[in-house]
């Protein structure tokens, strides 16, 4: 790890941390009514319930910053621009996601960017292991939810096409 000193690494942490909570309001924004349209829809038995979707969503934004983070202060890293390029990518297709199924209810947009967001998921996990294996570790449960997500989105649409 290249040299940062305690307060650049303090700002660079609550930064990192800033950017993935931003992007989870931006997508919380379309998801205001979530919780009684999740309701109305019908799901598959295998469904999480809504109320688990805020605890892990937000467990999984924290360790996405951390990840992030771990990146960023490799500053001396080969590729480094392109791993938090790609993971700015990744955090706008995440929150993209919810505008489409929530607020635009279109499943098929929906479930075509769910599949985008898990390629770019996988592909900044690449990158990131590359630099710091803890961060790439770290994304790991993000890259498991999102193809829980994935078929839950397909399920969910399939279901429920005159409302998606």
């Amino acid at each position: 790890m290249s040299e940062r000193s305690t307060f650049s690494q303090t700002v660079g942490f609550v930064g990192w941390l800033a950017i993935v909570f931003l992007a989870a309001a931006i997508g919380a924004a379309a998801s205001v009514e979530a919780s009684t349209f999740y309701a109305q829809l019908i799901r598959p038995a295998w469904a999480p319930p809504a109320s688990a979707f805020g605890p892990v969503w937000s467990v999984l934004y924290l360790l996405m910053g951390i990840a992030a983070w771990l990146v960023w202060r490799e500053r001396s890293a080969s590729h480094l621009g392109t791993a938090l390029t790609l993971f700015t990518a990744q955090l706008c297709a995440n929150s993209l996601w919810s505008w489409l199924f929530f607020a635009w209810r279109n499943g098929a947009f929906a479930f075509a960017e769910v599949l985008v967001l898990l390629a770019l998921i996988a592909v900044t996990i690449a990158a990131f292991w590359r630099i710091s294996r803890l961060a790439g570790v770290l994304m790991l449960p993000y890259l498991a939810w999102v193809c829980l997500a994935s078929a839950l989105t397909w399920s969910v649409w399939q279901s429920n096409p005159n409302v998606l």
